[in-house]
């Protein structure tokens, strides 16, 4: 489905708005669109004007969760390295300071501020080129050539088209670096804050399909944009069913091999949930819960993988053996079964042991794999210290 910019008519007789839409077309880097986000985000709330280093704070900002949270990358990677200079900024602050992924806004423009020194360097280079490469949908117009290899002259030729072709969204002072500053234009600003829901709608939507197509093996990537409220996980229907196969027979801890306490434990996901971003079953487990918090966001190693799968067999078996347990995996369906194969495959009645077991790790590995791949680094649990 394609998501076109929708902008009240009236603007259409005195701005560019095809020009405008044009602003993410072909990008090369992704940094492109949280330019603009963060252009429009600063003119909703009444700037006039913005400096270099105050926009590309307000990327960093924004690209910050996806990228520490989810290990997003925002245009992919060339000999293991990121090819994005915003994502390389990102991480350059998160390796300076202690920031959680889920910090405030707040909280990380105060950081940057403390690290301006150590982040100058990964600033400046997103400023050479994206400030004029993103007017680029504009220039259609003029007959002339773009002077793309030159800063200087590209601020003045901004200046020029402005003047005498085509009013543009902003146009840039004669300073320099990351104390240049960006001027908003008086219409667009007015087109801007009275468009503003259906112009981020628009950005995020295009940053989206580009970020999917530099992370095809991420899941659920539409929900690693930002902070997502904790009422979205859906939990309590798995605890209820592995409470009743505790009323069966002991289950022991896959990163202990102790015994879990029946009415003390917590539900955790072997894959991280900020990979797979969904609650199924299948990768679901008790543990204990002084070692939740520990494993937190990581990937226990593989060879855990054993006694994981030990631990879903008997839950399985149990299903198919007590009418009571069926009823309770039945009520999982709605939050916790939708994978075809798992429900065609992994919990038909039927499978031997080592059958559940080859399904299950068909199925598990490759998506371990990605999830190693996009970064997230491995747990050893408390046996591998």
């Amino acid at each position: 489905m394609d998501n076109k910019l929708i902008i009240e008519s009236e603007y259409y007789n005195r701005l560019d708005i095809d020009g405008f839409s044009r602003m993410l077309k072909d990008p090369s880097y992704c940094y492109k669109f949280y330019w603009l986000e963060a252009i429009v985000e600063l003119i909703s709330e009444g700037r006039k004007s913005a400096s270099f280093d105050e926009i590309i704070t307000e990327m960093i900002v924004n690209a910050w969760y996806s990228v520490v949270e989810f290990h997003v990358h925002l245009s992919g990677l060339v000999n293991g390295e990121s090819r994005d200079g915003l994502e390389r900024a990102v991480n350059k602050l998160n390796e300076l300071t202690d920031l959680k992924s889920n910090s405030s806004k707040v909280e990380i423009r105060n950081k940057i501020r403390e690290h301006d020194a150590e982040l100058r360097d990964v600033k400046m280079q997103l400023t050479k080129m994206v400030p004029y490469r993103a007017l680029a949908g504009f220039f259609d117009k003029d007959e002339k050539t773009v002077p793309w290899d030159s800063v200087t002259r590209m601020v003045a030729y901004t200046g020029y088209f402005n003047e005498h072709i085509e009013k543009l969204p902003y146009t840039y002072d004669l300073g320099s670096g990351l104390s240049r500053t960006v001027t908003f234009d008086p219409d667009w600003t007015l087109m801007i804050q009275d468009n503003t829901v259906n112009i981020l709608g628009w950005i995020q939507f295009e940053k989206l399909k580009w970020l999917q197509m530099n992370n095809p093996e991420v899941p659920g990537l539409v929900y690693k944009m930002k902070a997502l409220d904790d009422k979205t996980r859906k939990l309590e229907n798995v605890r209820i069913l592995w409470k009743a196969i505790f009323t069966i027979h002991g289950i022991k801890d896959v990163f202990t091999d102790k015994p879990i306490e029946a009415d003390c434990f917590d539900v955790d996901h072997f894959i991280p949930f900020s990979f797979v971003m969904n609650d199924e079953l299948w990768n679901l487990m008790p543990m204990d819960p002084n070692l939740n918090s520990s494993k937190n966001n990581l990937l226990p190693d593989w060879d855990f993988f054993g006694r994981f799968a030990e631990n879903q067999f008997l839950l399985y078996e149990d299903i198919h053996q007590y009418e009571r347990i069926h009823k309770l995996y039945d009520n999982c369906y709605r939050d916790n079964l939708h994978s075809i194969w798992a429900c065609q495959e992994l919990y038909r009645r039927g499978n031997t042991e080592t059958e559940f077991k080859k399904i299950l790790k068909k199925n598990m590995r490759p998506v371990y794999d990605s999830a190693r791949r996009q970064g997230y680094a491995v747990w050893g649990g408390v046996q591998k210290k």
